[in-house]
C-alpha cells in the first residue's frame, strides 16, 4: 500500500470508456449518443460494509453519465458485507464485474485465484484506492468513560465494540491502528503491542462479521461504551441516530486505511461487460463522484473535493501499512491467518 497522494481531477473520456471492452464492442456513436443504443446491461459491484449509502448515490450518477455517453441503459446491483468475507464470496464463485473492498489484500486473495490480474493496482491512480479513511472512536453523549486515546479503550469496565479481523475489514485496520500505538508507547516493544491488543480484545463482548454489524450492536441494542469504526459511519451514526446521542473521539494516532477497487477480470470477459465495468471504476475518480465520497464522509483524493470537505476530516498522525508493518500480505499472514497473532491472543468467552 503506498503513502496517501493527491491524484489529479479525473474526468472519464470517450476512450477511457469505450476501449477495452467486450461487452459493448463495435459501438458507433454520433456525437455523444448512439445512433442505436446498445441492450440495456447490468453490473454487480460486490463491496464491503458501510459503502451502501455512498453507491446509492454514485450509482444513479453513473448510470446517467453512462447513458448520455453511450445510449446504453444499466442497472447497478450491490452487494455489502465485511470485506473479508465479500472477498471469499467472489472467490466462491459471487459474479461480481467489480469489487470496491476495505483494503488491498482482500483483491490480492481474489487475485491469487487466477479472478483478478495481479498488477490490478496499477490500473488506476492511487494504487486503485479513490479515496480515504481512518479508524476513529464513537462514544455515548457526554463520554461517561472518558475515552480520549487508545490507552483509555483498556481501563477496567470499559466495553467495546468492533467487529472480527477475520472477516471484516475496519477491524483489521482497527487492530493494526491499536498495535501502531502500543508500539509508540515510551517503551514500546512487539511484546508490550501483543499485550495491549489482547487486553483490548479481552474488552470485546460481542464480534460481529462486519461494520455495520457493530454498528447495530453499539446504536440500536446499545451495546458497549465505545465503537472502533470507520470515519464515515461514526459521522453516519450521529446523521441517523441524532448527534445528541453519540459523540465522535479522535486518537493521538491512526491508521491511513485506503480501500480499494478492481474489475474482477475473468467475470467481466465472460459476461463482456468490461467496457461498462472499467467506465465505472473510472468514474470514481471524476469530480462529480469525489464529491459525492466527501458528502458521504470518507476523504477524497480530488484536491478540489478534499478542500471542500476538509473541515470534517481532522488531521491526526496516521501510520501506514507499508511503513509500519511491511505491506499487506505481511500484515495478513501475522495476524489474521489462521493460527495467526489474533487467534494466539484472542480468546471467546
Amino acid at each position: 500500500m503506498s503513502k496517501s497522494r493527491d491524484v489529479r481531477p479525473f474526468v472519464p473520456s470517450r476512450r477511457d470508456l469505450i476501449a477495452a471492452g467486450a461487452g459493448t464492442a463495435g459501438l458507433v456513436l454520433t456525437g455523444a449518443a448512439q445512433a442505436r443504443a446498445p441492450k440495456p446491461a447490468t453490473l454487480l459491484n460486490v463491496s464491503y460494509d458501510p459503502t451502501r449509502e455512498l453507491y446509492k448515490e454514485i450509482n444513479p450518477a453513473f448510470a446517467k453519465y453512462w447513458k448520455s455517453r453511450v445510449g446504453q441503459d444499466l442497472t447497478i446491483s450491490q452487494s455489502h458485507g465485511g470485506s473479508g468475507k465479500q472477498a471469499r464470496s467472489v472467490i466462491d464463485g459471487l459474479q461480481a464485474d467489480v469489487v470496491t473492498l476495505a483494503l488491498a489484500d482482500d483483491i490480492d486473495q481474489i487475485a491469487k485465484r487466477g479472478l483478478i490480474d495481479k498488477n490490478w493496482k496499477s490500473r488506476r491512480p492511487a494504487n486503485s484506492a479513490p479515496y480515504t479513511s481512518t479508524i476513529i472512536f464513537l462514544v455515548r453523549k457526554g463520554n461517561p468513560k472518558k475515552i480520549a486515546d487508545w490507552g483509555d479503550l483498556v481501563k477496567p469496565g470499559v466495553s467495546i465494540i468492533t467487529p472480527n479481523p477475520k472477516t471484516g475489514g475496519a477491524p483489521r485496520w482497527a487492530y493494526l491502528a491499536a498495535w501502531a500505538y502500543a508500539l509508540k508507547r515510551p517503551g514500546g516493544s512487539e511484546a508490550s503491542a501483543q499485550a495491549f491488543v489482547k487486553q483490548l480484545y479481552s474488552q470485546v463482548p460481542i464480534l460481529d462479521s462486519g461494520a455495520r454489524g457493530s454498528m447495530t450492536t453499539f446504536a440500536q441494542r446499545e451495546i458497549g461504551d465505545v465503537l472502533l469504526t470507520w470515519e464515515n459511519e461514526a459521522h453516519l451514526a450521529r446523521e441517523e441516530f441524532g448527534a445528541d446521542k453519540f459523540e465522535i473521539v479522535y486518537p493521538s494516532i491512526s491508521i491511513l486505511a485506503e480501500p480499494s477497487v478492481a474489475v474482477v477480470d475473468k467475470v467481466v470477459d465472460r459476461r463482456g461487460t468490461r467496457t461498462i465495468a472499467e467506465g465505472y471504476l473510472n468514474f470514481l475518480y471524476s469530480p462529480l463522484a469525489q464529491d459525492l465520497i466527501g458528502k458521504n464522509h470518507y476523504r477524497p483524493r480530488n484536491p478540489a473535493a478534499a478542500a471542500k470537505y476538509a473541515s470534517k476530516f481532522p488531521k491526526i498522525p496516521l501510520v501506514t501499512i507499508d511503513k509500519q508493518f511491511g505491506g499487506w500480505a505481511k500484515a495478513q499472514a501475522r495476524h489474521f491467518e489462521d493460527g495467526g497473532v489474533f487467534d494466539q491472543i484472542y480468546k471467546p468467552a
